[in-house]
């Protein structure tokens, strides 16, 4: 009772009943509107944060929503990869620059190397959008597939008739094969998880609003009757939890809606200078109308050739809707790593160099004329147009300093990927096959007790085998060499786990060791050390190749 006491003061302000849909340009950023069906409450709301940040929410536990829209990037992805594009080339015009998901795996959750990214983890097409335009959007996403109509993906009945974008957004990723999911995983699949694991068991650093409702409902069964009423767990509710945290991270404290509101202060010179050109004589406001900073409709930039990606005509199947892609909102744009659909641009103000945001509006749009969007002028010699003045004003004074500084409602927890950006910590040395190539482990997959799926992967392995050994032990090794091989694994080793080889398309081995962890409370941050073995006679020292060892830590 005190809990929902205290969360229902915090999360008062976020009611959408409170207020009335504001004009475009009347004031400051208004909270965004909840569908009637799924009204805001404070036990939906920090469910759906723990549920945004739970990286056991995918398939492999390395990946939360929060992965990719993280914080210090206002809610976009810091991490960036080079996607090769259509062409498959690395450092060709169509590279694309966008977030890493996980890696490919079959429906056991066995790897299994991807055409282009092979044994790595997929890049997915298109960059991170932001998810402050999404807040007010009637769809969702670069192309507008998240609709505001939201069925139920497991029974296919209407729930929501209009205004559920985010909830139609929320459920997308989390099956994924690319972002979040093996291949083939359905709901049942992620309900039943969510079952049986602890909630934010790898997080760290918890937000005060989590750890209160994790104090009371320490499982995700309880955490579903407080926000719903009963204990089930199902994709309607992890939708429009999910949707309803996304509600109240509204940015509207940046210093244009304190400028809205009468501190004339707020913003500097400069940048009133460049808001007053951005309504003016650049025409910016144009697509991206205050306060939302986005008009929510689909344009063509010309940036790249409409056959690379068709945008919204791939939802729609409008050929005029060719390479159009949803504008995305300003708001916290000063924080990004990013820029555009497809990540081409990495600053907003290159100044006089070439590249940058800016430069695509000085031209009139990118250089590709088919459908590019008849709005889009040059800014080029027009007079009253300093770029640098609209820049700072989009770059600073759109920036909210809540987000900026991860302070509430934006907090976060720390995540297991970011604390162990490469997986488990390696050590110790390997050797070659006799090839001289040197098998590495899969280590992405965080220890977590109880885990039903926990895996480690092989790859760059020998073929003179049909089977790999992985090792695992409770004390680390020195290297000391045994017949030849160095040795990463202390005492006496506990298990020693078989997988067969396979070949990819280089011609090189894995394989997968997949394997339940017990759930014992005594395991707790203990660790375990892994390294695995192929024999292989041509080998250095002549009886195998082996990997380095990975230090795992029980979570």
């Amino acid at each position: 009772m005190k809990r929902t006491l205290i969360l229902t003061l915090s999360f008062a302000l976020f009611s959408a009943a409170t207020y009335a849909a504001v004009p475009q340009g009347a004031g400051p950023l208004p909270p965004p509107l909840a569908p009637t069906e799924n009204p805001i409450t404070p036990e939906k709301a920090v469910l759906g944060k723990i549920l945004f940040w739970e990286e056991q929410l995918s398939s492999d536990d390395t990946m939360a929503c929060g992965t990719c829209h993280g914080v210090p990037a206002g809610f976009t992805d810091a991490r960036v990869g080079t996607h090769p594009g259509n062409d498959e080339i690395l450092g060709s015009p169509d590279d694309l620059f966008t977030s890493p998901g996980v890696i490919r795996a079959e429906l056991d959750g066995t790897y299994a190397p991807d055409p282009t990214f092979g044994l790595n983890v997929q890049l997915t097409g298109r960059r991170t959008p932001d998810i402050f335009g999404a807040l007010y959007a009637a769809e969702t996403f670069w192309d507008g597939r998240g609709t505001s109509s939201f069925t139920d993906p497991e029974t296919g009945v209407l729930l929501i008739a209009s205004g559920a974008a985010l909830e139609s957004q929320a459920i997308g990723p989390i099956l994924s094969d690319a972002e979040m999911a093996h291949e083939f995983r359905d709901w049942d699949a992620v309900t039943e998880k969510l079952q049986q694991v602890r909630p934010m068991a790898l997080a760290t650093d918890l937000t005060p609003d989590m750890v209160s409702a994790l104090a009371i409902s320490p499982t995700y069964a309880s955490l579903f009757r407080d926000a719903f009423g009963t204990t089930d767990i199902t994709a309607q509710r992890i939708a429009y939890a999910i949707a309803t945290y996304e509600r109240t991270l509204f940015p509207n404290q940046s210093p244009w809606d304190e400028f809205q509101a009468g501190d004339q202060n707020a913003m500097t010179p400069n940048q009133v200078a460049g808001f007053n050109q951005f309504n003016g004589p650049a025409n910016c406001r144009n697509c991206h109308t205050p306060p939302f900073f986005t008009d929510n409709q689909f344009h063509n930039l010309g940036l790249r050739p409409t056959t690379e990606d068709n945008g919204r005509q791939g939802v729609t199947g409008l050929f005029a809707d060719r390479g159009k892609f949803k504008t995305p909102s300003l708001r916290n744009a000063g924080l990004r790593e990013r820029f555009f659909h497809n990540g081409q641009e990495n600053v907003l103000n290159n100044g006089p160099a070439p590249g940058g945001v800016d430069s695509i509006y000085i031209a009139g749009g990118g250089p590709f004329a088919d459908n590019r969007d008849p709005l889009l002028v040059p800014l080029a010699g027009r007079p009253g147009i300093n770029m640098q003045q609209i820049m700072d004003f989009v770059a600073n004074a759109l920036t909210d300093p809540r987000v900026a500084n991860a302070l509430p409602p934006f907090d976060k927890p720390t995540l297991y990927s970011e604390r162990h950006p490469g997986g488990a910590d390696r050590f110790g040395p390997s050797n070659p096959s006799g090839s001289g190539v040197t098998p590495r482990l899969i280590t992405l997959t965080p220890g977590v007790l109880g885990s039903t799926s926990f895996k480690i992967g092989l790859q760059d392995a020998p073929t003179t085998s049909a089977i790999a050994v992985l090792g695992i032990s409770r004390t680390m090794g020195s290297g000391t060499l045994v017949r030849g091989v160095p040795f990463n694994l202390g005492g006496p080793v506990a298990v020693w786990i078989p997988a067969p080889i396979q070949i990819d398309n280089a011609g090189l081995g894995y394989a997968t060791f997949a394997f339940g962890i017990p759930n014992l409370a005594s395991l707790t941050g203990i660790d375990f050390f892994a390294q695995a073995f192929i024999q292989d006679s041509s080998a250095p020292g002549g009886s195998g190749a082996a990997t380095a060892g990975a230090t795992y830590t029980m979570h």
